[in-house]
C-alpha cells in the first residue's frame, strides 16, 4: 500500500464493525442501498460494505488523496478525487465519513496531517462536511460519522441533525464514537 494512504487503525476498525452490524438492517429496508464514503483511504469500509451486502455498483467513494483514489479504483470501487463534496453528485441512502479529527499539533509531520488533522480545534472539517452532507442525502438517508474526544464537541442538533451514538471505543488517550445522524 502506498505510504501516503491512511493505514487502517482503531477508528477504521470501529467503523467497519459498525458497518457490519448496521448495513444488514439498512438493507432490510432498502435492498438497493446507495452508499457514499467521503475519505475512502485504504478502501477498508468499501470492502466491508460490499461483504455486508451492498451491491458494488451502489458503492461510491471519494478522497482528497489521489493515491487513495487510485488504490480504491484498483480494488474495483468507484472512487473519485474530491475535497469533501466538491466533485460529488447525486443522493445517497448512507454517507460514511471517518474524518481527520485531531486538533492541529505542531509536532506532527506535515505529510501525515492531511490524514489526521481536522483543523485548529479538530472539528473544522467535520463541521464543513455536516453543512454540505444534507444536500446529498436521500429523504430518509443517514450518516455514520466518527468523532474523537480530543476534538471540540459538535452540537449536531444546532446543525439540523438528530444524533445517536451507535458505537464507541475507549483508547488509552481518547474516546472514539460513531454517530448515526439523520436530518431533523
Amino acid at each position: 500500500m502506498h505510504k501516503s494512504i491512511y493505514v487502517p487503525a482503531e477508528d477504521s476498525y470501529l467503523m467497519s464493525r459498525i458497518l457490519k452490524e448496521q448495513i444488514p438492517l439498512l438493507l432490510n429496508k432498502n435492498i438497493n442501498l446507495k452508499l457514499l464514503e467521503i475519505g475512502a483511504g485504504s478502501g477498508i469500509h468499501l470492502q466491508t460494505a460490499e461483504v455486508s451486502g451492498v451491491k458494488k455498483e451502489n458503492i461510491f467513494s471519494s478522497d482528497i488523496n489521489k493515491a487513495s483514489v487510485n488504490h480504491c479504483n484498483i480494488l474495483g470501487f468507484n472512487c473519485i478525487h474530491s475535497d469533501l463534496f466538491k466533485n460529488i453528485s447525486g443522493k445517497f441512502d448512507l454517507i460514511i465519513f471517518n474524518p481527520p479529527y485531531l486538533p492541529d499539533d505542531l509536532r506532527e509531520p506535515p505529510h501525515s496531517k492531511l490524514n489526521t488533522t481536522g483543523g485548529k480545534k479538530g472539528n473544522e472539517i467535520v463541521l464543513k462536511f455536516l453543512k454540505e452532507a444534507r444536500n446529498y442525502l436521500e429523504k430518509n438517508g443517514e450518516i455514520f460519522l466518527i468523532t474523537s474526544s480530543l476534538s471540540e464537541d459538535i452540537n449536531f442538533e444546532k446543525l439540523g441533525y438528530k444524533a445517536r451514538e451507535i458505537g464507541c471505543e475507549k483508547l488509552f488517550f481518547e474516546r472514539l464514537c460513531v454517530w448515526e445522524l439523520k436530518i431533523i
